[in-house]
């Protein structure tokens, strides 16, 4: 493996990181919001279709980044840094009852 490569490699993994934050904590935002909005199902759309939009687009721009060399393996560290981003979100964002046990206390 290349230097070029091992830096796209990071480089692909910090964006997967970064878009998986912006979907799941932009989930959370938005699940948040929902009693307080006017009309939940419009924030709730709107959301949806926004944050799908803006991972694609991401993970379209880290398929075709600079080179055609190593696309897959690009795709797979975005993909590991999303789902690791995925992990650590659901983690920390859950409520505090069932932070600890895995299950809610009532």
């Amino acid at each position: 493996m290349n230097q070029l490569l091992t830096i796209q490699l990071i480089v692909s993994f910090i964006a997967g990181t970064i878009l998986g934050v912006l979907f799941f904590g932009g989930l959370w935002f938005t699940i948040k919001q929902l009693p307080k909005a006017r009309h939940p199902w419009l924030l709730f759309l709107i959301s949806a279709i926004s944050r799908t939009l803006i991972t694609l687009a991401g993970f379209w721009f880290v398929g075709i980044w600079l080179s055609e060399t190593g696309r897959w393996q690009r795709m797979v560290a975005c993909l590991l840094g999303f789902m690791i981003a995925r992990y650590a979100c659901t983690r920390q964002l859950r409520p505090e009852n069932t932070r600890f046990s895995g299950e809610t206390v009532s």
